[in-house]
């Protein structure tokens, strides 16, 4: 929301909104002079509007939307904007339940680098730009983030499409992971047949192993790009793709485009990584976890379809910074390391905690995890228990609750119950900042999608008074 509320303002137009709670995003809003407020309150609506724009987040019982509805102002998803705002321009769209910010992130940093040049608009504050946005009027090109919520990616009809990841999340829209992955082939179908869909290699996989769509073979439209290995994937696995596709991975040597021979160095990741057109030697990512392996394959994929040459692409993979709180480096001394990173479903979270024991191996983890969602809490309790344990110590805040009420027995203290170790805490924000020094770790940990972010800058600060 703030990338297209930057996006008007930049243009010309007068900008304000709500939201829930203060962030240090809306404090830069303002900062930039886009009014906002807090209280859900209509008689603070400016009398002449143009559009709203808005996100499923926002729940239809609030009293702003409500008043707005009744009187009768264009009211649009911030999909259908971006919908609009991506016609007539080559749209790069990036879509997964996990992954899609960074790749597209790193998408938009490899070719604004470069001749080509984009536009973007991003679900994260990207380091190198300190923005979440990026305006180039004479690039044909822009990047989006595409959200599977609420089916809002359906708006986009991209050239190139990446899909990142296609766990089950978002069951309460959707209602069962089948589902959910009708929505990804309906999106991919809506990709330019001059374009490409770049697939994670086995993301169409079904929870009992059978392959998505594999009863309703589309006869004649299966164009596969690149060369076909061996028992490739599936042959025909994804004759449901009209577009040209091709597969990626940062494991395994069967997709078109994959990582081999990763190592690290100093902190840093090197790979070598094979394409169709043969293989790219030594690339060089900064301080980034292993899992940002499998996202520079997949956006050097669509750079190099661009136009970048190999050089513009080591350059730009080298000077990445990364995104704000996706592995976000806070800390980087000899003695102490701080590292805050978003992950908030379970398997972000054991591929982060696995990135920091390759990269720091033998040092002593202090994890701080605050849970987000009680039905996803809930739901996934047992595989939070099970990745959190790989910390050397576990402390966890209360659940953040979000759009949800709370649901009887749901609590951080039943994930904790279930963690075999005993170095575990359960703490309020402010217990965090005591505890975690008392602690000595040599890499401390935040993870979470909640409010968990305010209190980075304060965990900072007290680590680094500590080290004096």
């Amino acid at each position: 929301m703030s990338a297209l509320a930057r996006y008007f303002h930049r243009r010309g137009d007068s900008v304000s909104g709500y939201d829930r709670t203060p962030s240090p995003l809306t404090a830069e809003l303002e900062a930039e002079g886009i009014a906002i407020h807090y209280d859900d309150r209509p008689d603070l609506l400016p009398d002449s509007i143009d559009m709203v724009v808005y996100t499923p987040a926002v729940p239809e019982e609030l009293g702003e939307l409500q008043a707005l509805r009744k009187r009768g102002v264009a009211i649009e998803k911030r999909s259908q904007v971006l919908g609009e705002l991506t016609k007539g321009k080559r749209c790069i769209a990036v879509a997964g339940s996990h992954g899609k910010t960074t790749t597209s992130t790193l998408i938009a940093h490899l070719l604004a680098k470069a001749p080509c040049g984009c536009s973007a608009f991003l679900g994260g504050i990207s380091k190198n730009l300190d923005s979440n946005i990026l305006v180039d009027n004479d690039s044909e090109y822009v990047v989006v983030e595409a959200d599977e919520y609420d089916r809002s990616f359906l708006q986009l009809h991209p050239f190139y499409t990446v899909i990142t990841a296609t766990d089950a999340d978002h069951l309460d829209i959707y209602g069962d992971h089948h589902t959910l992955l009708e929505a990804y082939a309906k999106f991919a179908n809506q990709t330019d047949p001059e374009g490409l869909v770049l697939l994670k290699e086995n993301i169409f996989l079904e929870d009992d192993g059978d392959t998505f769509g594999e009863s309703h073979h589309h006869e004649g439209c299966h164009h596969h790009e690149g060369h076909h290995h061996e028992g490739h994937d599936h042959p025909g696995a994804y004759d449901f793709i009209a577009a040209p596709h091709a597969t990626y991975t940062a494991r395994g040597i069967e997709a078109d485009y994959y990582a081999i021979n990763i190592r690290t160095y100093n902190g840093n990741i090197f790979f070598d990584m094979r394409t169709p057109d043969g293989v790219l030697y030594d690339l060089e990512l900064d301080g980034a976890p292993l899992v940002n392996v499998e996202n520079a394959v997949a956006a050097s994929a669509i750079a190099l379809r661009c136009g970048l040459d190999q050089y513009q692409l080591r350059t730009g993979l080298k000077t990445f910074a990364g995104v704000r709180r996706r592995f976000d480096y806070r800390i980087r001394e000899k003695d102490l390391v701080y590292i805050d990173d978003y992950a908030h479903h379970p398997q972000e979270i054991e591929r982060t905690i696995e990135s920091v024991r390759m990269l720091y191996p033998g040092k002593r983890v202090v994890g701080v995890f605050q849970p987000h969602l009680y039905t996803r809490t809930r739901d996934f309790a047992d595989e939070f228990a099970r990745v959190l344990a790989a910390l050397d110590e576990v402390v966890m805040m209360p659940i953040y609750p979000a759009r949800e009420k709370p649901i009887a027995g749901v609590t951080s203290s039943m994930v904790l119950r279930k963690i075999d170790s005993m170095s575990k805490y359960l703490c309020t924000a402010d217990q965090v900042l005591e505890l975690v020094p008392a602690l000595c770790p040599d890499v401390v940990l935040t993870l979470g999608a909640g409010d968990i972010d305010r209190l980075v800058p304060r965990l900072e600060a007290t680590l680094r008074e500590n080290m004096l």
